[in-house]
């Protein structure tokens, strides 16, 4: 009595070595273990995906812990009732050292005449790129008030800082934020370090 001629695939095609399956069957087990590895091959995990046009992020200093954000607009408006505060803000980089990147300015928004707040970095344990104008920045850091001497205003102004209103002397009073981390978006990569030097 002949066998019948699928008779093999009444078993588990995977306990069978190839060289004993009947010819007829290679084609057709060819066929079902090539959808299982086509259908297992195209599960793609979209939710790890970046968008397309995802900003790049950048992360400097100490990573930040999650603060309620504070609105910089509060804080520039009533300084006082900020200062020694550590707090979280967002802003648009208006403006950084041009030499180090050991300061940045950021504001509410994009616009020159935007109200900006001048941001240094704890224990000058790290800078941002020098090209970082442009991007949005998240921190976390301490407010700070005080009185700049007339020379360290010009000093600033040197590197590209601007201050609203300087009084007759030449000094100014800036409402500062002494940051422990900084997170930077922006839409091109960067080249720069974060490291200090």
């Amino acid at each position: 009595m002949q066998r019948p001629r699928f008779a093999a695939l009444a078993l588990p095609i995977a306990t069978l070595p190839v060289a004993t399956l009947p010819l007829a069957t290679l084609p057709l087990a060819t066929l079902l273990l090539g959808t299982l590895l086509l259908l297992l091959g195209c599960q793609v995990d979209r939710s790890a995906q970046p968008p397309a046009q995802a900003a790049a992020r950048e992360v400097f200093g100490k990573p930040l812990s999650g603060l309620t954000k504070t609105p910089l607009a509060a804080i520039l408006q009533r300084p006082a009732e900020f200062d020694g505060r550590t707090v979280a803000v967002e802003g648009h980089v208006a403006r950084a050292c041009s030499r180090k990147g050991c300061w940045m300015e950021i504001a509410d928004g994009p616009s020159e005449s935007a109200p900006s707040c001048r941001v240094t970095f704890e224990n000058y344990a790290f800078f941002v790129p020098k090209d970082a104008p442009g991007a949005q920045a998240r921190l976390e850091g301490t407010v700070t008030t005080s009185r700049i001497k007339p020379s360290h205003v010009e000093h600033l102004e040197s590197e590209g800082a601007r201050f609203g209103a300087k009084n007759p002397d030449g000094s100014a009073i800036e409402v500062q934020i002494v940051a422990t981390g900084v997170e930077l978006e922006r839409a091109r990569a960067s080249s720069s370090s974060g490291n200090p030097g």
